[in-house]
């Protein structure tokens, strides 16, 4: 198994968080998000890879509960290998869909060609520190919206810090990184 395949199967799967939020309960914080997230491989629904296509597409899939209210997301990313380094692309959805419904379960064969990098988002790069893969990037996704993403990724789970800021004033995210766990089948 290459480093790359390594680094995807560490993403791949079913994750929450439920184990931080017993933790977080038994300290008296309750308002922190129940949060769920499934990333599974798709390149076999994409049709027209080129000839010897190195990259991996991973669908991430997440949902995010706080105060009874559900936000639902799914994006598109391609992991490459760079020199030591992985990087992390996003793509935009396939053309007619919809972030907050879009699944693996009805994802349709997808032509390669017709996919579009997201021009919004910086492509997040990480390194290996032992078992343990490190980083993320800062997006401008307009003038006054800025999208900061920090992940620790290895065979525990995902440390995952999301924030969106709007004139320098957090709009979505938490002072705490969410900790995935793997979900036992």
């Amino acid at each position: 198994m290459t480093e790359l395949q390594e680094f995807v199967a560490l993403l791949s799967g079913e994750f929450d968080n439920s184990r931080q939020l017993r933790e977080l309960e038994e300290e008296g914080i309750s308002d922190f998000p129940a949060a769920q997230r499934t990333g599974t491989v798709c390149n076999g629904k994409i049709q027209g890879l080129p000839e010897g296509f190195g990259g991996i597409f991973l669908l991430e899939e997440s949902r995010y509960t706080t105060g009874g209210y559900t936000r639902a997301s799914a994006h598109l990313f391609l992991f490459t290998q760079e020199g030591e380094s992985i990087r992390l692309t996003s793509y935009e959805l396939p053309r007619g869909s919809d972030k907050s419904s879009f699944s693996y379960a009805n994802i349709g064969p997808v032509q390669y060609q017709e996919l579009k990098t997201s021009e919004k988002f910086t492509p997040a790069y990480y390194t290996r520190r032992g078992q343990v893969w490190e980083g993320g990037s800062v997006s401008m996704f307009s003038p006054v919206l800025k999208f900061t993403l920090a992940q620790r990724i290895g065979p525990e789970g995902l440390e995952v810090s999301e924030t969106m800021e709007m004139n320098g004033r957090r709009t979505f995210g938490w002072d705490r990184p969410i900790l995935y766990r793997r979900r036992e089948k």
